[in-house]
Formats: structure tokens, sequence, C-alpha cells
């Protein structure tokens, strides 16, 4: 095993979880929802108060998943459908028809689920993008960083980077962080035409600064910029209000993204919670990767925001 890797287990956040259990639990449609993992988190959030499970997909599958679980899902419903395509599209038209309040990835494929998600028949699609965003918490269920777009926009443009700002600023004011630090990710703290990431990473600043309130913003700046004080106060940045405390991460594009999430997770033993922002519901886009806490803070949030909409 490398000697990087964190043996961690990581715990869902408990303040992220008790504020979930504080808003009505919302109701959440899981797209092809007959697996163990799937009903498993529903099963889990669902005793926890913070949610109430619309499943679909093959009925066979969804009652003996439950059954597996000693779990007596007779009072909820279930929507018949065939396949990950089908399942999909009949979990993103509930919530599109206003039956449901969070949509939620099952045992289906990314691409598929996502494709259900931004089907124009859905209902979903509101003239904003879809943007991810993960919201780490740290091995114990404390601190946290929230970085975008790990997993949707694989080469967001400016606009598309604008949205994620807002978005996450949206989000972190949601989760009681009065005042977020945002970071626009590059290598470098000076914009330099070599590297489009800074030159576009001081433009998202300076846009930032101007249209959004009670945040604050700094880039472009390079990772041990954004996390270390140390290298802060190395390089003369102590004035910034940003580096070495930043709340989120702006990232460039996908790659960055998930590297960097996965490195706060497998390296650093955190939780990552997860949700897509954009449509009309919250959408928890879950991976068969995941671990329990994981899933669980994502439900979380979901249920969070779900309740401020």
């Amino acid at each position: 095993m490398s000697p990087f890797l964190s043996d961690a287990d990581a715990q869902p956040p408990a303040h992220i979880i008790a504020q979930a259990q504080k808003a009505p639990s919302p109701r959440v449609a899981i797209a092809r929802a007959g697996a163990d993992l799937p009903m498993l988190a529903a099963k889990e959030a669902t005793e926890a108060n913070m949610m109430v499970p619309l499943f679909t997909g093959e009925r066979d599958r969804i009652e003996a998943a439950a059954e597996a679980l000693d779990w007596d899902i007779s009072g909820y419903e279930i929507i018949e459908a065939e396949g990950e395509l089908d399942s999909g599209l009949a979990a993103a038209r509930a919530c599109g028809e206003g039956r449901a309040d969070v949509l939620m990835k099952g045992h289906l494929h990314t691409d598929t689920f996502m494709r259900a998600a931004v089907a124009r028949d859905s209902g979903l699609r509101t003239g904003k993008r879809f943007v991810h965003i993960f919201h780490i918490t740290g091995a114990e269920g404390t601190g946290a960083i929230t970085i975008s777009d790990a997993a949707v926009n694989v080469a967001p443009n400016l606009d598309t980077r604008k949205d994620a700002t807002t978005a996450v600023v949206g989000l972190l004011h949601r989760l009681g962080t009065p005042r977020p630090k945002v970071a626009f990710l590059s290598a470098t703290e000076s914009p330099i035409a070599s590297v489009p990431s800074s030159v576009a990473g001081r433009e998202l600043r300076d846009w930032a600064r101007e249209s959004i309130e009670s945040a604050d913003f700094s880039g472009p700046l390079a990772f041990d910029l954004i996390v270390s004080p140390r290298a802060v106060e190395a390089k003369g940045l102590g004035d910034d209000p940003v580096a070495g405390r930043a709340d989120a991460i702006i990232v460039p594009d996908i790659v960055a993204g998930n590297a960097l999430f996965k490195s706060f997770v497998y390296l650093g033993g955190g939780c990552a919670g997860g949700i897509v922002m954009g449509a009309k519901v919250p959408i928890l886009l879950t991976s068969r990767a995941d671990p329990a806490a994981a899933r669980l803070s994502s439900i979380a949030l979901g249920a969070i925001m779900a309740a401020s909409a």
C-alpha cells in the first residue's frame, strides 16, 4: 500500500447531518434503486429522518435489495422501469413533475443518469448550467473544503466557472458560512499568458469581487497558497483575504478537480459529499466507490438545499 494513503475511517459531518435533520425530509427519487449500495444509503438516510424515498427501476430487484436489509418499503412508492435509461428518466420526470424534491443516482452509469437529468422532457432544466460540487470534511468530521467541478463539466469555460462560483457561494451560505473565502486554482499566483488558467483566475477573481456579495475571492493561486499559511507567509501574501484559509476552490478543469477531491479523500481521509446544482432540484451523483459516510453526506446536502429552494 502506498505510504501516502490514509487509513482513516471517514465520518459524515455531524453538523451537516444535524442541519439536514432539522429540515423537512425531502422526497428523493432514486434512479434504478435495486442494488445494495443505493438501497443501504436510502435506508440509513430514511431512518435518520433525512429523506422519504421514491424508488424507480425493476420492482423485483428493488424489493429484493430491501428485503436483504430487512427493510419494509411497502409504504413507499415504486415507479417500475426497465434498464438504466428508463429508470433514470422515470426518476428525473418525477422530480420535474414535482413528485420528488431531490434526484439521486442509483445503480446506473453516470453518463446515462446525467443524460436523463438533462433530457428536455425531464423538466429539470432551468437555464443555468449544471455544476458539480464536492463538500469535503476532515477525517474526524470537522473542517471543510469545497471543490467544483470534479465530475460533470470537463473543460468549463468562463461562464460555466462563474456559475460554479455562484453555486459554491450559495451552498456555503446555506451551510452556515456567512462570508466564504473562494480561491481560483492555477499553478501560479500571477497571471502568465503561457498558463491560461492563471489568466482566467485573475479574470474570475475580478468578476466575482464585483458580482457576488458576502464572499471573498482571490486568484490565481497555486494549491500551496490556497491551503498553507506557511507558504503564504513565505511568499509574502499575508494580506490576501483568501490565501492559506480558503473555504472553496474553483478548478480550471475536471482533471484538476477530480485529482484534487480524490487526494483529499484517499490521502487525507476526508468525507466527500457531492451535489449537482443548477437544475430544478438538487442532484446527488454518488459513486459505486463511495463509502456510506459520503453517501449520507450527499443526501444531507440534498436535504438542506431542497429545504431552501
